[in-house]
């Protein structure tokens, strides 16, 4: 994702306009008589809360006034969505009835109509239908459990049934879970032969499914459908819910207010799976891993909360909260009894910086014609900024640049030879951040154009002529490296500042504003909304929940220097690494609602190196190594490997030939891991013997070292250019 930083130009003349518009118009339809809830019988019936009403037209009219790529809301479209919702329910037509999607089908021209209208009534319908078929296969699968199996037989299970028609009868879905249950059994049985337990696990395992299924909640189906909308207009045009917001802003900034720990849920209560040193909780050192919270309260004198059997969003949303506030927790030790009294630990809350989430830096030494070399590796996860704190001022504000400017300057220090940015798999984040970052490397000079939906181009800038890095760089990516990422290689590449080293990038051209719904509906409604949800009205500080959620927004398209586009195209390597990652399952070109690639005019700059003269000796290098590599023999076994599993769509119920099957599977994995450790100088692992912690057995990670390696030992004029 890209996401412009709040004080764009771009930005501000677009929500100037788009506020008013909404505040004056926000409140004209939602007095409306709402439509009639369908109940189902089976189901939890799940209603649509107002909130979610108001949210679903605000989006709608968002979208439909706003987004960059001008998208009707017609018939065409809600038949898009319904589409989408039902694959996101039931993909693989595991549950629903060839009988449910006949009487669904009704709602197939209906629901651009009624996401303008904020009716959500339909959408809860269907998914109540839904989860009234999962209750019922979950409790046919437990009913099956004391079935007599017979694993001799030839049979088969077919797991993947997307392109199968949906049952047409109960009885045929009856054999479909029969097979299901029967393949569970079967897989417990091969690393176990207890009957009695594998059934006792299995049926834990089924109660447990009931369970998290009568937890769901109306956010959960209002998420899930906002999904299928939004996703229908174009991939990157995304709601969250309030608590899916709270997290996005957290990922965005790498930080949050609250306690310092990460929590998860089971087995009913909302434990402690992590404290993040230096925080609240570790400071109190009364909380430790496998801890159980099972009650909250806010302040020094607030009555507590039971949250036994609470979602662990529900109680995140009660323990995170503004610094400098107060939260009592009622925790039951690891180890302790339900019937034990649990003690009450009191905290302050505090601004916590998620540090694992942030860049970091490693050394790797290289080999080249006798010489040693010192590499330098960032790994840069995100282009994450904390918003709040750079509009307030604060000049010391979490950001990817800043993290990275600090890493530099210690790798300067040591004196290392180049400098490898490791940005795979990250998906992108702010432009403002891109922007910087590449100014790190090159003098000054345009990074990035951006093109709104009236045409109009903004060429955006590295103003500052410093350069804090000036020596061999090499950029690694992958398919899963987009957007902001993309523009920073991007620049890299045409500004010939650095090596691209990798595969095809994501190809994600397109920018998006985050936009907190609650600042753009009606002051009044979200007052009187706020009231009768017990919240505060008052902007929430980061990690916490809105009441609206939150709409990222495609406003704009993003363009290279040279004029060409990221989007379908991604960025192309000039030395190219096997591709784990399926270029024909995930991308932008794979994506049915995504935008076109073009190009616009060039903007004015001037390269500070060329590295096509040298390009053709760094890959004759990188083959002759690749042709010797035992880890690159495997890793493109590995990939074969995973083509041919991703094209099975069923498993044998037949014991002997499943055995037989994940045996020789199982010996190969060990065999090629035990291969790959000699080929990198670890030691050979054991049967049964874990692997040692800290160990990188990250084969492109060390070999775009050594291509960067490679040329700096090529003493090519390009380094002596730059570093002038």
């Amino acid at each position: 994702m890209l996401y412009l930083n709040p004080d764009l130009k771009t930005v501000k003349d677009m929500l100037k306009k788009l506020y008013l518009v909404l505040v004056l118009g926000a409140a004209l339809a939602c007095h409306a008589a709402p439509p009639k809830h369908i109940k189902v019988a089976g189901s939890k019936d799940i209603q649509p809360a107002d909130e979610q009403s108001i949210a679903c037209r605000e989006v709608a009219k968002l979208i439909t006034d706003y987004n960059y790529k001008k998208v009707e809301l017609n018939d065409s479209i809600s038949q898009v969505v319904y589409k989408r919702y039902l694959k996101l329910l039931d993909e693989s037509h595991n549950y629903l009835l060839g009988s449910d999607i006949a009487d669904f089908d009704k709602y197939k021209t209906v629901l651009d109509d009624d996401v303008k209208s904020g009716n959500l009534n339909n959408v809860f319908y269907i998914f109540n239908v839904y989860q009234k078929r999962y209750i019922e296969r979950i409790n046919y699968s437990l009913a099956n459990l004391d079935d007599n199996f017979d694993f001799t037989k030839n049979e088969a299970y077919i797991y993947n049934r997307e392109n199968l028609p949906w049952a047409a009868s109960e009885d045929e879905l009856n054999n479909i879970w029969h097979k299901r249950v029967k393949y569970d059994m079967l897989n417990l049985k091969l690393a176990n032969n207890d009957m009695a337990k594998n059934k006792e696990t299995l049926k834990k395992r089924y109660q447990n499914l009931l369970a998290q299924a009568n937890k769901f909640n109306n956010q959960d189906v209002f998420q899930i459908f906002m999904d299928a909308f939004t996703e229908a207009i174009d991939p990157h045009t995304n709601y969250f819910n309030p608590a899916n917001a709270a997290n996005f802003n957290i990922e965005m900034s790498r930080q949050l207010e609250g306690i310092g720990a990460s929590l998860l849920s089971e087995n009913e209560f909302v434990t402690i799976k992590a404290v993040i040193a230096g925080g609240p909780a570790d400071k109190s050192r009364q909380i430790n891993v496998d801890d159980r919270i099972v009650g909250v309260a806010q302040g020094k004198e607030g009555e507590f909360q039971n949250i036994i059997g609470w979602r662990v969003e529900n109680a995140i949303a009660l323990i995170r909260g503004t610094k400098g506030t107060t939260v009592r927790l009622e925790i039951l030790p690891k180890g302790s009894t339900v019937s034990s009294k649990p003690k009450v630990v009191e905290m302050v809350r505090e601004k916590i910086i998620l540090k694992d989430e942030s860049a970091k830096k490693e050394i790797k030494t290289y080999n080249n014609n006798g010489k040693t070399f010192k590499i330098g590796i960032i790994s840069v996860p995100a282009f994450y900024i904390d918003f709040n704190d750079y509009k307030s001022g604060n000049p010391n504000y979490k950001s990817t640049t800043h993290d990275v400017k600090l890493i530099l300057d210690s790798l300067k220090q040591e004196n290392v030879d180049g400098i490898v940015m490791d940005l795979r798999e990250n998906g992108g984040g702010s432009l403002m951040e891109a922007i910087e970052l590449s100014g790190l490397f090159i003098k000054s000079g345009p990074v990035v154009q951006v093109r709104n939906s009236n045409d109009q181009v903004e060429v955006d800038k590295d103003e500052d002529p410093s350069i804090s890095y000036s020596g061999p760089l090499a950029i690694l990516v992958d398919r899963f490296s987009a957007s902001a990422t993309e523009i920073f290689a991007g620049a890299i590449q045409d500004y010939g500042r650095g090596l691209i080293i990798g595969t095809q990038t994501y190809g994600k051209g397109s920018v998006q504003n985050a936009i907190d719904l609650d600042k753009v509906i009606n002051p009044s409604i979200l007052e009187r909304t706020a009231a009768l949800l017990g919240k505060s009205k008052k902007p929430v500080s980061t990690g916490s929940q809105s009441i609206f959620g939150q709409l990222n927004l495609t406003i704009a398209k993003f363009y290279r220097i040279t004029g060409n586009s990221t989007q379908h195209k991604g960025v192309m390597p000039d030395i190219q690494l096997p591709s784990i990652i399926p270029l024909n399952k995930y991308g932008e070109d794979t994506e049915p609602s995504a935008m076109p690639f073009d190009v616009i005019a060039k903007t004015d700059y001037t390269k500070v190196g060329n590295f096509t003269p040298v390009i053709p000796q760094l890959k004759k290098l990188h083959d002759q190594r690749m042709e010797k590599s035992v880890n690159y023999k495997y890793l493109v076994e590995d990939i074969e490997e995973f083509k041919k599993h991703d094209a099975d769509k069923s498993i044998t119920l037949n014991e002997q030939q499943l055995k037989k099957e994940r045996d020789t599977e199982e010996k190969k994995a060990f065999d090629d891991e035990n291969a790959r450790r000699v080929a990198m100088g670890f030691p050979i692992l054991k049967k049964g013997q874990p692997k040692p912690k800290n160990e990188d057995l990250d084969f492109l990670k060390r070999e775009a070292g050594q291509i960067l390696t490679d040329y700096i030992g090529l003493d090519n004029k390009l380094t002596k250019v730059i570093s002038n």
